[in-house]
């Protein structure tokens, strides 16, 4: 009941707070900067809490600020009709809260909490949905201001990693635990062009309290470059990833894993058209199985900016790799690494591995504050000699019962209300139709989804 209290609380006090010229809150919460306040002469309490001077010259601050969601969810035939059927859904709370202390300009320190619980499941939460409490953020900058608006970073501790458009690299905000990695990094920034350089262990959520300790189970290390207003292509991403895994499984097999991935992104969004253009390829070593994966994505569209409501037509297709041959010396399954849990809406049933799907969407901007969304996704198997995964390459069903490729048609729609900067309104509706594939391995049965959240950010 105190939990319920807290959202209608905290709405009041952002009301009466006044804080309108709050610029909107980043996805990445260390990447907001409070230090203009220094010269804000209306202070509040609010504004107090995001930048509260320690120092006479207003250098040294410290800055508070946190995020509540809650999330109703409802399935009928959960996971095709193998989970145990649930007449009431479930709720997921997630409570994150920061503190943020910058010494000038060379020094900074960020520590992040995060908490969340999963209520009413009749299964057992895993541990992406419910961790009571734990230590999710904590890393130190040390800072080296150069000439020509330029910088150079080095960041070490806890912290979350993003890179281009989350298909590889996110914060994995759908679920309800975000993800973090042990890493040092080395970023540079310029006028146009960045790069990060990192190496890193990554955080394997468990349950209780405080016990995400430090892991050695998974490596992840890399580079990243992105160089913007290119003539004719806007924007281009440049990566290299390498990750070791201890112990992974795909549909052919089951151990070490040491995967290299190199791949670019040509982006851009403007008043009417944005497109997003992404391919890579895989290579290493898989219990002695040589790698050789890859994947294409094309994700464009065009915005009636000048007309009622602002439709936009958009169109995604990709295609992922799977494996070729079972019991050979070549995995050619593609792993997509640390992706969003959402990949394909907040349903999270198919991940990107072995994949092909079209995916065509209409949108609708009913006001400033009010858009809706509808797209219609159709999914397939690129190999008949792999499995179906999950976001986190988990295994679903494997491809060795089955000859069949389609999997499914997904139909979604979304209505998201955005007050202000502080509060988050979605409704989600998602109907999969079950095809061959899902019907020959298991139940495959249809599934109905709904969901409801509410999320507050100060």
């Amino acid at each position: 009941m105190k939990r319920i209290v807290i959202i209608p609380f905290c709405l009041l006090l952002v009301w009466y707070s006044n804080a309108q010229n709050i610029p909107a809150f980043k996805q990445l919460r260390y990447e907001e900067d409070y230090s203009f306040l220094k010269q804000d002469s209306s202070r509040n309490w609010y504004k107090t809490t995001k930048y509260n001077a320690l120092s006479k010259n207003g250098n040294t601050y410290l800055s508070f600020g946190g995020d509540i969601r809650y999330q109703y969810q409802w399935f009928k035939n959960e996971n095709w009709g193998e989970s145990p059927k649930d007449n009431d859904g479930f709720i997921l709370t997630r409570y994150l809260a920061h503190a943020d202390f910058h010494a000038g300009r060379h020094f900074r320190t960020f520590v992040q909490l995060q908490s969340s619980f999963a209520n009413g499941r009749v299964e057992p939460p895993s541990p992406v949905d419910e961790n009571q409490l734990d230590l999710h953020q904590a890393f130190t900058d040390i800072a080296f201001p150069l000439q020509h608006e330029q910088a150079l970073t080095i960041r070490i501790g806890r912290q979350e990693l993003l890179y281009g458009s989350q298909r590889l690299v996110a914060v994995r905000e759908g679920p309800n635990n975000r993800q973090s990695f042990d890493a040092a990094r080395l970023l540079y920034t310029h006028p146009g062009w960045k790069a990060d350089v990192f190496f890193s262990r990554f955080v394997q959520s468990k349950q209780q309290i405080f016990d995400d300790g430090f892991k050695n189970n998974i490596r992840f290390w890399g580079a990243y470059l992105v160089k913007n207003n290119i003539p004719i292509l806007n924007n281009v991403d440049l990566y290299y990833f390498g990750l070791w895994k201890n112990k992974a499984k795909f549909d052919d097999g089951a151990g070490r894993e040491l995967r290299h991935s190199v791949g670019s992104r040509i982006w851009a969004a403007k008043k009417f058209w944005r497109y997003d253009i992404e391919g890579l390829y895989q290579f290493g070593d898989f219990t002695g199985k040589k790698i050789s994966a890859w994947t294409l994505s094309v994700n464009t569209g065009y915005k009636f900016a000048n007309t009622l409501f602002k439709p936009e037509l958009g169109i995604k297709t990709e295609l992922i790799s799977g494996d070729a041959k079972y019991n050979d010396n070549k995995l050619q399954t593609f792993n997509p690494l640390f992706p969003r849990g959402g990949y394909f809406g907040l349903v999270s049933l198919i991940g990107p591995a072995n994949l092909c799907d079209i995916h065509p969407s209409f949108s609708l901007d009913l006001s400033r504050r009010l858009f809706f969304d509808l797209d219609y996704d159709l999914f397939w198997r690129y190999s008949r000699n792999d499995g179906i995964y999950g976001p986190n390459v988990a295994m679903i069903y494997s491809g060795k019962d089955s000859r069949q490729l389609s999997i499914g048609r997904q139909y979604s729609n979304t209505l998201e209300y955005i007050p202000n900067n502080f509060l988050y309104f979605r409704f989600e509706f998602t109907w999969f139709k079950a095809s061959d594939f899902l019907q020959d391995v298991g139940p495959g049965k249809n599934i109905l989804f709904v969901a409801a959240t509410t999320q507050l950010r100060f």
